[in-house]
């Protein structure tokens, strides 16, 4: 058999070995752990002498690389079932920082300065240590902060507002194309999208993407980047007119001379108000 068709069956077959095994392997990051980064080496740096017949004997590389395979697939399975396991294979984490103070001894244990400490918090947008309440060191390397109860963005739980519950958007176009199983998924037609496109006086050919989130609202991306889009928010128009509607029944209700007329526009005001503001929460970020 010719070299080169010797070298082009090696590197198919273990092109294929390796994408089943990578795929079985699961979609853990190559650095989530020091084990699972050298594993993921020596079974790229295997491949490749087998593949250049670095190594004369194939069935002893086959042997070398099926161990480097199955081992951490069989690790991985008793890491899943043993805590201990896991911390041997994985490491544990460590605490750098505990109530706003530094752990200087954990530190020294990892082996990290104070200046990689503070280049590791500038990373996560924090820059003074005085607004950290607790950082830890994750087995991948990479160290995740907690701020001080006054250091946190103000959220929507601490203002007691309601807020409406929001889903992933949906692409339904993508590249002047329109993607019908997302589509399908949200319960809306193609003649809606044509609909909406029309509205936004854009054609689907010009249309690189275009989105639908939680709110039933199409956000469009258009290849001509000269062109102005209104993108209006649905919620927002219905919200100011029920503030219209509100502003016009006082309006009627002020001008009217007639006492139960003038009853009847502020009573449905009121309800118009006490509606508006139930919504409120769901119509406005």
């Amino acid at each position: 058999m010719p070299e080169w068709l010797l070298f082009l069956f090696r590197s198919l077959g273990l092109f294929v070995i390796i994408f089943f095994f990578m795929r079985v392997m699961g979609k853990k990051h190559p650095a989530t752990s020091p084990f699972r980064f050298v594993a993921n080496v020596v079974i790229a740096v295997l491949t490749a002498l087998i593949i250049m017949g670095v190594v004369e004997n194939l069935a002893f590389g086959l042997v070398a690389l099926g161990v480097w395979l199955v081992l951490p697939l069989l690790f991985d399975y008793l890491a899943l079932r043993s805590k201990a396991v896991h911390d041997l294979l994985h490491g544990k984490e460590t605490v750098l920082i505990k109530q706003g103070k530094i752990m200087e001894e954990n530190l020294e244990k990892v082996r990290l300065t104070g200046e990689d400490l503070l280049k590791d918090l500038r990373a996560k947008d924090v820059f003074s240590v005085a607004d950290v309440e607790f950082a830890v060191l994750e087995t991948s390397g990479d160290i995740n902060v907690m701020l001080k109860s006054d250091k946190k963005p103000i959220t929507a739980f601490d203002m007691e507002w309601k807020v409406m519950p929001q889903t992933e958007p949906q692409t339904v176009i993508l590249d002047g194309n329109v993607l019908h199983d997302p589509l399908t998924e949200l319960g809306l037609t193609r003649s809606w999208i044509q609909t909406q496109l029309e509205s936004s006086g854009v054609s689907l050919d010009n249309v690189f993407l275009g989105q639908v989130n939680s709110a039933g609202e199409l956000y469009l991306d258009v290849f001509d980047d000269s062109m102005q889009l209104a993108n209006p928010s649905v919620r927002e128009m219905l919200f100011a007119n029920l503030q219209k509607a509100e502003a016009d029944l006082e309006k009627y209700a002020y001008e009217t001379q007639d006492q139960q007329a003038k009853d009847m526009f502020s009573e449905n005001a009121q309800r118009i108000h006490s509606l508006t503001e139930e919504l409120r929460p769901y119509l406005l970020r």
